[in-house]
């Protein structure tokens, strides 16, 4: 019996994205449902009643979410095209380097995208500094995980393409080729590969909502 396997996403959503590349390059077949999620469907309710939200993998009936564990799911069920190495402490490091991008490298980056005067100025420190880190597991690479793409990179991904979009939106420059020049090189890298390049969100659509976001925030003080 052929295998079910279906994507719960919207079409911006960078956590989503992660998944449509991990499928696309272990080379899965896969159907898409994007949602809305001011109006989210009774389906996705009921794979993810807990966090209600995109990306949810469906594999035969059965609901996995979160994007990392997802990543993982794909990772031990489909074994063409590791994106994760052999050896365990490798292994370990890879995932804490995905583990790193969403627990601090991303939401000090949001904060300087939601912010703006003193509180902004005050914010770029850290992201900088997260930025160095990242900088520095480049070192001699060409990807995170060596030659090819991994879980890393994927991981990291969302940096490719939404980067050059929040410091449209801003008017700031987080990432050169003077300052991060591995990671500049990486973005290019990721960017030339089939499978990312084909599933990026349009550019100009992805400026015009992120810089409603952006105006929302600080029309509003919204959290950060």
């Amino acid at each position: 019996m052929a295998e079910e396997v279906k994507l719960f996403r919207t079409w911006s959503s960078p956590f989503a994205l992660r998944i449509v590349w991990a499928l696309k390059l272990k080379g899965i077949q896969y159907e898409t449902i994007f949602e809305d999620i001011s109006n989210k469907s009774p389906l996705l309710l009921q794979y993810n009643p807990v966090y209600k939200k995109v990306p949810v993998l469906v594999h035969n009936g059965k609901p996995v979410s979160e994007s990392l564990v997802i990543l993982e799911y794909i990772e031990d069920t489909w074994k063409q095209t590791p994106l994760l190495p052999e050896d365990p402490y490798e292994r370990a490091t890879a995932r804490f380097w995905a583990k790193f991008v969403d627990d601090k490298l991303m939401p000090s980056i949001w904060h300087v995208f939601v912010t703006q005067g003193k509180e902004q100025d005050e914010a770029i420190p850290l992201a900088i500094e997260n930025l160095n880190l990242i900088e520095e597991q480049l070192k001699g690479k060409k990807f995170f995980s060596g030659e090819t793409i991994g879980l890393v990179d994927i991981a990291f991904g969302w940096m490719g393409n939404l980067i050059s979009v929040l410091e449209m939106v801003t008017g700031l420059k987080l990432i050169d080729a003077e300052k991060f020049p591995l990671l500049q090189a990486w973005m290019q890298n990721l960017s030339d590969v089939q499978v990312i390049k084909e599933n990026w969100p349009p550019h100009d659509k992805l400026v015009s909502k992120f810089q409603a976001i952006r105006e929302t925030y600080l029309a509003t003080g919204a959290p950060k």
